[in-house]
C-alpha cells in the first residue's frame, strides 16, 4: 500500500539539487521516516496512557513534534496549508531550530540505550541536504501518508526500506558495504539457530541486516516456530541485539531498519569497534552469537593495530580477532570474509588462521560463488565456528547456483536449500567434503577450497593424455609467436 509513496519521495529528492545519489535519497528519507515513526509511537503511547487514566510525558516538545511542523492539521483532520511552513521558512526552521534541538537530546539522555540518546546521536550525525523548501514540503507530505500503527503497516515499510538499502548498496562503490544478500543471512541464521535469551552481536553492523533477520527469525519462534510469551518478547526487545557501527550514514540506517522491523530502542552504538582494546573485552561484554560481514579491504591506522595481538592493516582480519574475543566460551559465530583469508601466506593471515583453528571449532565453510555481493569484486566464504574447542574436521561446501549471479539474477533462498540440508549431517558430495585438520599444512594452516575428488582426477590422468595436451599448447604458442612476428 505504500510502494508508490516511496517512489514519489524518491522522485521529489531526485529533482532537488542537494541530493545526488541513492545514498542521499536513503539518508534523507531516513530522518523524515524516523520523526514520523516517533510521532506515531508517542501518539500510540499517549492513547494507551489515556485508557489507563494516566498522563503520558512526551519525549518531543509540542512545537517540534511532527504533527506540529511537518504535517499540521485543521480541526477536521485536513492538512493545514495556512499554517504549514514551506520554502525558505521551512529550511531555516529545520536547519536552525529542529536539528539543533534534536541533537541536544544526546547530552540529556540517561544512557546510550534510551530512545532519547538515539535521537541525539542521529541528528548530531546527519544533515538536511534538501535545498529547496518546496521539495522538502512535498517530501514531508508524502512521508506523512505512511503509517506505523499496525504490524502489517510496519512489515510493508520494513520491506520497502530494505529495497532502498539494497539499491543504495548497488549504487555504492562496494555493494557489500551496505547490503549483505538476505538469503545468505537467513542461511547463516538457520545454521547458528539462535535461541531466546541468547545475545546476538554484530560489531560491523552496516544497515543491521543480520540483526533484523535474526529478530524476524526469533519473533516467529525460531527453529520451533512457536508463539512467544510476553516475557520472551520483552527479552527480544531489550536484551538480545547489540551492534556497533563506525559510519554515520550506516548508523542512522541501522537504527531506522531495526525500528521498522519492530525493535523500538535498538542497542546500536556509534563507534569505531576496532578502536576498542581487545584486553578490555571481558565476560560481561561477550556474546552468545556473532553474525557479521566486516568491511572488505579496509585499512586501519597503526595506533588502531596496537589494540590487537596480531598486527595487520587489513580491517577484516582485525574484526576477526575482535569477534573471536567477543564470543563467550561455547558461543557460535557465522562470519563473511574474503576467501583469500583461507590461503593468504602473509604472517598475519597464518597467525590468525592458526588461532582460529586452535581456539575454535571451524566446523563449516561455505564457499560463495562470484557476484554473491553485487558491486564487490572479491569472492567470499562464510566461516561457521564455535569458541572453546579446537577444530578437528572442517566441512566445506561449494555453493553452485547453476547460473551466473548478477543484478538480474541475485542469490535466492532456494539456492541455499541443499547447503542447509547437507550441513546438518555434514554430507559429502560433488560439492562438499570433510577436511581433517591433520591433513592441512601445519606451517601455513591454509584451508584448501578445491574438492579432493577433482585433485585425484587430475593426478590420475594418463601420461599420453598429458603429453597430447602439452603438444596442443606448443602448437598454439608457435602460432601466437608467428602472428606477433608478422605484425612487425
Amino acid at each position: 500500500m505504500f510502494e508508490q509513496t516511496f517512489k514519489n519521495i524518491d522522485d521529489i529528492l531526485h529533482k532537488d539539487a542537494g541530493c545526488s545519489s541513492e545514498l542521499d535519497y536513503t539518508e534523507q528519507t531516513s530522518w523524515m521516516l524516523f520523526l514520523k515513526y516517533l510521532d506515531d509511537l508517542e501518539f500510540a503511547k499517549s492513547q494507551e496512557a489515556e485508557l489507563m487514566m494516566e498522563e503520558y510525558k512526551y519525549i518531543i516538545d509540542e512545537e517540534h513534534r511532527w504533527s506540529s511542523w511537518a504535517a499540521p492539521k485543521t480541526a477536521s483532520g485536513e492538512f493545514d496549508h495556512d499554517n504549514a511552513l514551506t520554502g525558505d521558512d521551512l529550511i531555516d526552521y529545520v536547519d536552525q531550530e529542529l536539528f539543533p534541538y534534536l541533537k541536544s537530546f544526546k547530552q540529556r539522555a540517561d544512557n546510550p540505550n534510551t530512545i532519547e540518546y538515539k535521537i541525539g546521536e542521529i541528528f548530531g550525525e546527519i544533515k538536511n541536504k534538501i535545498q529547496s523548501g518546496y521539495s522538502l514540503r512535498d517530501a514531508l507530505e508524502k512521508v506523512d501518508e505512511l503509517r506505523f500503527r499496525s504490524q502489517e503497516e510496519k512489515h510493508e515499510l520494513s520491506h520497502l526500506y530494505e529495497v532502498k538499502i539494497k539499491n543504495m548498496g548497488n549504487a555504492g562503490r562496494n555493494g557489500g558495504e551496505y547490503y549483505t544478500p538476505r538469503p545468505l543471512i537467513r542461511a547463516m541464521i538457520d545454521v547458528v539457530q539462535p535461541q531466546i535469551g541468547e545475545t546476538i552481536y554484530d560489531g560491523a553492523a552496516g544497515s543491521a541486516g543480520f540483526l533484523c533477520e535474526a529478530y524476524d527469525y526469533l519473533r516467529q519462534g525460531g527453529a520451533e516456530k512457536r508463539k512467544l510469551k510476553t516475557d520472551e518478547l520483552k527479552i527480544l526487545q531489550e536484551r538480545t541485539f547489540y551492534a556497533k557501527e563506525k559510519k554515520s550514514l550506516a548508523y542512522v540506517i541501522a537504527i531506522m531498519n531495526m525500528i521498522l522491523h519492530g525493535i523500538e530502542a535498538p542497542n546500536v552504538i556509534h563507534t569505531n569497534t576496532l578502536a576498542e582494546n581487545l584486553q578490555d573485552i571481558t565476560p560481561n561484554n561477550q556474546h552468545d552469537i556473532i553474525l557479521a560481514n566486516p568491511p572488505f579491504g579496509g585499512k586501519e591506522r597503526k595506533e588502531v593495530q596496537q589494540n590487537f595481538p596480531i598486527k595487520t592493516g587489513e580491517t577484516a582480519f582485525l574484526f576477526m580477532q575482535h569477534f573471536i574475543k567477543s564470543l563467550k566460551p561455547g558461543g557460535r559465530a557465522a562470519i563473511v570474509i574474503k576467501n583469500t583469508f583461507l590461503s593468504n601466506t602473509d604472517n598475519a593471515a597464518i597467525a590468525l588462521r592458526k588461532e582460529l583453528l586452535e581456539s575454535c571449532n571451524l566446523h563449516t565453510v561455505l564457499d560463495c560463488p562470484a557476484k554473491t555481493f553485487l558491486g564487490a569484486g572479491v569472492k567470499t566464504v562464510v566461516l561457521f565456528f564455535v569458541k572453546g574447542e579446537p577444530t578437528q574436521t572442517t566441512w566445506i561446501y561449494q555453493l553452485d547456483p547453476g547460473r551466473s549471479l548478477g543484478k538480474n539474477s541475485p542469490l535466492n533462498d532456494t539456492d541455499l536449500n541443499e547447503f542447509l540440508l547437507f550441513q546438518k549431517d555434514k554430507i559429502n558430495s560433488d560439492l562438499s567434503w570433510s577436511m581433517p585438520i591433520t591433513e592441512i599444512d601445519q606451517e601455513t594452516w591454509a584451508i584448501p577450497t578445491t574438492h579432493p575428488i577433482s585433485k585425484v582426477a587430475e593426478s590420475q590422468r594418463a601420461p599420453l593424455e598429458v603429453i597430447s595436451e602439452i603438444e596442443e599448447l606448443d602448437i598454439k604458442a608457435i602460432a601466437t609467436l608467428k602472428a606477433i612476428k608478422g605484425a612487425f
